[in-house]
């Protein structure tokens, strides 16, 4: 993996993120003992990275944050700043509900899960005729499509291309793992065996 799609991932899985010289129980700067003294004030929670122990990422990391030194804080990806905004804001009363607001939200991830109806028109989009049907909720989804797309299709193939159509969400990670089930219309109605089944005439 790249350096850059290392950071990219970080700032990604982690609301709140500190990238600083040394660890929070022993910074190596200055600057950076004093951005952990106030957000260990704050009591919200955070992720660190010790640059000092990751050089390709503290050599890395400015010409993507355009800010040259270290501390440097991330809230759901978006720089913060430095020690002194840090400070800054921590006196002017707006850091801390920056932070709450980011815990929160990664707190409750459901928030931002597809409604059955953006899962249908993901998947409409890509295949015009579906009709889908929806089972379950948040991490545990079963998706049963119907189109005449699937006609003379293998049932890898059928589910690859349901699961083209919802590349975009799974990989953001607003939809998580899903089973696939698939059928033409003529397979729906005669339905007598379960999908993913080779009924074998004898």
């Amino acid at each position: 993996m790249k350096t850059e799609d290392k950071i990219y991932e970080q700032l990604n899985t982690h609301p709140i993120i500190l990238y600083m010289k040394g660890v929070p129980e022993k910074p190596e700067c200055g600057f950076s003992a004093k951005a952990v003294d106030i957000l260990k004030k704050t009591t919200i929670p955070y992720a660190y990275v010790n640059v000092l122990a990751a050089p390709f990422i503290r050599e890395k990391l400015p010409s993507i944050s355009h800010w040259p030194t270290y501390p440097q804080l991330f809230v759901k990806t978006e720089l913060v700043g430095g020690c002194d905004i840090i400070e800054t804001m921590f006196n002017d009363g707006s850091l801390l509900p920056l932070l709450q607001s980011a815990h929160t939200e990664s707190a409750h991830p459901e928030s931002e899960s597809l409604s059955p109806k953006e899962i249908t028109d993901y998947i409409q989009q890509g295949i015009n005729d579906a009709q889908v049907l929806i089972e379950g909720a948040g991490c545990d989804l079963s998706l049963t499509v119907i189109s005449n797309a699937f006609a003379g299709q293998s049932l890898v193939k059928k589910q690859q291309a349901v699961l083209a159509t919802l590349k975009e969400p799974l990989a953001s990670g607003k939809l998580h793992a899903v089973s696939v089930l698939t059928y033409t219309p003529d397979e729906w109605q005669s339905k007598s065996t379960p999908s993913g089944l080779l009924q074998i005439q004898v």
